[in-house]
């Protein structure tokens, strides 16, 4: 039985939770600003595919492929540039990281063929690395693991937002510049989406701090709390001081495992979602885009409903085991659906609501236990293998379409993937990520 709280740590509980959403206010609308405009650059090429499939002539398994080539160049580059924002700090390795891919992201209204495409998604996955994992280790920076299940489900909510603005968007952009200057709709798109990235890239260097102690719209008191609550978690991990130690690290490769399985979905999604609404009968890139959006409003409610669960009740494996078990029904429902728009949509939004939802809960699994430079590493590893799944997704989905002439087959694959990531999750120790 607990012991009921003194007045002073009723009192100072309250002062920790009213600097901790000063911090939050500050910290995290700025961030998933960031995150809207990345996911939107890296997944807008599954509405682009709409048009520039049938103007270059991609088969379905080379836009899948193009599409999953981004997370080679992601994978290959996410060590080093995680470990640069370490050394040189998070605001201007960030502010670096989003100029690149904007600058490359507007370049792929220049592609011409399959050759141009594929060079161009590789260089945009490198241009890209370290951005996610690299948010993610700043938020260890500003949030102990109690608090960090919701924090990162706010971040994460830029996926369902950049579904639900992003896709009308993009579906209105290739609709009302079709023609304009002799370009086509998809040339406009990913011109007049890229400029946001750059854009913000620069506000980046004048906005974010790279430390606590750096910040000063709080005071010293209030740095203070924030540092004594990071040092009072950071007190339970397993610090390692050198690079190598985190690959020596049996429970990362597990979170590589678990992460790989949800990602599978993760970017079916949203690389595919456009394809699975128009192939249900819809004709219109604006009718295409809004309708792609309900299943991103769905995972909004829920993500950031599961994330406060979390942190609440100090849960981290059922809370992700459920809705990955969601995701799987959702595509199960889905492939069996297919011929309805809107029961399909109700089976998308299950699977969206599901699949999105697992990305920002699993998180707080791998932080509960890395510390020191093994955290830099480690999350970056993590990150890195687990996208692996955005290159096999995408390519996996495109070569069985080819192949059957529809989804149901790799909408299955997809369900018993998240099978596959709930059972591995129940694996975990609830002593060490239940904090």
């Amino acid at each position: 039985m607990s012991m009921p709280l003194s007045a002073s740590q009723v009192t100072d509980a309250a002062r920790e939770n009213a600097v901790f959403r000063k911090v939050v206010r500050r910290v995290v609308p700025f961030l998933v600003l960031c995150y809207v405009v990345s996911y939107l650059d890296r997944v807008n090429v599954g509405f682009a595919k709409l048009q520039m499939s049938d103007d270059l002539g991609f088969s379905e398994a080379a836009y899948g492929l193009g599409a999953g080539l981004f997370f080679i160049g992601y994978f290959l580059f996410e060590v080093p540039s995680n470990l640069m924002l370490q050394r040189v700090g998070a605001r201007t390795w960030i502010a670096r990281i989003m100029i690149s891919w904007g600058l490359v992201s507007a370049a792929f209204m220049f592609v011409h063929n399959e050759a141009m495409f594929y060079v161009l998604r590789f260089l945009l996955g490198a241009a890209e690395a370290g951005f996610y994992p690299g948010v993610i280790l700043y938020c260890t920076y500003w949030f102990p693991s109690h608090r960090r299940a919701r924090v990162i489900a706010l971040f994460m909510s830029a996926i369902p937002v950049a579904g639900i603005f992003g896709n009308p968007l993009s579906g209105w952009i290739m609709d009302r510049f079709q023609g304009v200057n002799g370009w086509q709709g998809w040339q406009w798109m990913f011109l007049l989406e890229a400029i946001p990235a750059l854009l913000i890239g620069v506000a980046t260097l004048f906005y974010l701090d790279d430390s606590v102690r750096a910040a000063k719209w709080l005071t010293d008191e209030e740095k203070d709390v924030v540092e004594q609550a990071i040092a009072e978690d950071a007190a339970h991990q397993s610090v390692h001081g050198r690079v190598w130690d985190a690959f020596r690290e049996p429970k990362v490769w597990l979170m590589c495992l678990i992460y790989f399985c949800f990602v599978m979905g993760q970017y079916a999604l949203t690389f595919w979602m456009p394809t699975f609404v128009e192939s249900t009968g819809i004709e219109g890139n604006l009718a295409i885009g809004v309708l792609s959006a309900v299943p991103f409003l769905a995972a909004l409610v829920t993500m950031n409903l599961f994330g406060r669960s979390a942190d609440r009740r100090r849960e981290r494996r059922w809370h992700l085991v459920v809705p990955s078990l969601m995701g799987a029904v959702g595509f199960s429902l889905a492939a069996g659906w297919a011929g309805s728009t809107a029961l399909s949509l109700v089976a998308l939004s299950v699977a969206a609501a599901g699949v999105l939802t697992c990305a920002p809960l699993f998180w707080s699994l791998p932080t509960a236990f890395l510390g020191g430079t093994a955290a830099a590493v480690g999350l970056a590893v993590i990150n890195s293998v687990g996208n692996l799944a955005g290159f096999l997704s995408p390519y996996m989905i495109g070569a069985l379409k080819d192949a059957t002439g529809s989804t149901s087959l790799p909408m299955y694959v997809l369900a018993l993937t998240l099978v596959v990531g709930a059972a591995a999750v129940l694996t975990t120790d609830k002593q060490t990520v239940n904090r």
